[in-house]
């Protein structure tokens, strides 16, 4: 049994250092899909917070409906953490958002609650 667990070990080692950064991003972010995460977003005007989002699985970066183009926002959905309590309570809805890239500064982190 250790003896397969190790092949397997040095298997998917050998894998990802023959994989591009960009692969092993894809690959850990598909991971992180899978598993689930709980991503919090704050965005800033003037430095002070005034909307976190709260339960967002990822944010994508939008492409172009013809080539490979990355435009410059990203997008997801999240719940709009009105009261800022890291909590999805009462009245607190699920919403679409989209940030651009040259806009308001935003900070995209992992639940600290949870």
């Amino acid at each position: 049994m250790r003896k397969i667990v190790l092949v397997a070990i040095v298997g998917a080692s050998l894998f990802f250092a023959g994989c591009t950064k960009e692969t092993q991003n894809e690959i850990g972010r598909s991971l992180q899909n899978w598993t689930g995460s709980d991503g919090v977003l704050d965005i800033y005007m003037g430095g002070k917070l005034v909307k976190r989002f709260i339960n967002i699985a990822k944010l994508t970066s939008a492409t172009s409906t013809k080539g490979n183009d990355t435009r410059d926002y990203r997008y997801g959905y999240g719940y709009l953490d009105t009261n800022r309590n890291f909590r999805v309570d009462e009245g607190e809805r699920k919403l679409y958002f989209e940030i651009s890239n040259y806009s308001t500064p935003y900070i995209f982190y992992e639940n600290p609650k949870y």
